[in-house]
């Protein structure tokens, strides 16, 4: 065993005073096993047995997809990817995906990046990428973001519209700071038109409610909007400026070497090309 005789006599001797009792006890010229020494083999054995399974479940965990993935998106992105994100994941045996739909801003991503595994966020695309190299940054889409009318609307009919003439339209933006709302003003800055916010709701499906009972126009994100192909409302590109929210996951980067949370990435990834490529549609669209 590549041991000395005096190196195992000194494990046996500390054995011996951790157990409090003689585990061995002299026969002839060698040493034999006490009853206290029979009894600690036998439970030994036992605690081997679970060690060797213990690394056993850890090996698994390092080569393959399988365990606990945490994972929060915020409500639009939940409602654009999550239904087709678990159907993917439904065809992957060992994987559960415990998910939260969370009301965030960049700010709050350190700290939901240290609870979950995963966090699904949007930005403006103009604001700066999360610049710390603790946290991985994996892009997911770009989603343009609409002008949404109601269908008898005067400018329902035009194929596009222009920031500075809708400047005198009642707004229904979300609460300040968030992305869209990042958005709105960027536009405005740029266009020098300042939109006249009305409200501030930051469920998506409230405002597509007040939009199309005509109560305001709206900032919508193409994607996960359900505008029920224009019956229910209109939905134009602003035209001469670039409106969007940069979709992407983040995580920790150690976190990110699981092969778990590698495949839950990956059926992300799957589900936003499917998206924008237009092979699926809004949830209330269906």
């Amino acid at each position: 065993m590549s041991f000395t005789p005096s190196a195992i006599s000194q494990q046996l001797r500390t054995l011996a005073d951790e157990v409090g009792v003689p585990l061995t006890e002299p026969a002839g010229r060698g040493v034999r096993l006490t009853d206290a020494g029979h009894a600690l083999v036998a439970e030994a054995e036992g605690v081997l047995a679970a060690l060797a399974r213990a690394d056993a479940a850890v090996e698994r965990l390092r080569t393959e997809p399988r365990g606990l993935v945490r994972l929060a998106l915020f409500p639009s992105g939940a409602r654009m990817l999550l239904p087709g994100l678990l159907e993917r994941l439904d065809a992957v045996p060992g994987i559960d995906v415990v998910c939260r739909d969370v009301d965030l801003t960049p700010a709050d991503l350190p700290a939901l990046a240290a609870d979950f595994d995963v966090v699904v966020s949007h930005r403006d695309e103009t604001a700066p990428a999360p610049g710390t190299t603790r946290w991985r940054v994996v892009p997911l889409l770009r989603e343009p973001l609409d002008v949404a009318l109601p269908p008898r609307h005067p400018l329902a009919r035009r194929r596009s519209l222009r920031l500075e003439e809708l400047a005198d339209e009642a707004w229904i933006s979300v609460a300040v700071g968030w992305p869209v709302d990042d958005v709105l003003r960027s536009l405005a800055v740029a266009t020098g038109a300042t939109p006249r916010v009305v409200q501030r709701i930051n469920d998506f499906g409230v405002t597509e409610e007040l939009v199309a009972a005509g109560h305001g126009i709206a900032l919508l994100p193409r994607y996960s909007t359900g505008d029920r192909g224009g019956r229910r409302l209109v939905r134009r590109p602003l035209s001469g400026v670039r409106a969007g929210r940069l979709i992407e996951a983040v995580m920790r980067t150690t976190t990110a070497e699981r092969p778990a949370v590698a495949t839950v990435l990956d059926a992300l990834r799957a589900e936003a090309g499917a998206i924008t490529a237009g092979r699926t549609r809004s949830p209330r669209d269906r």
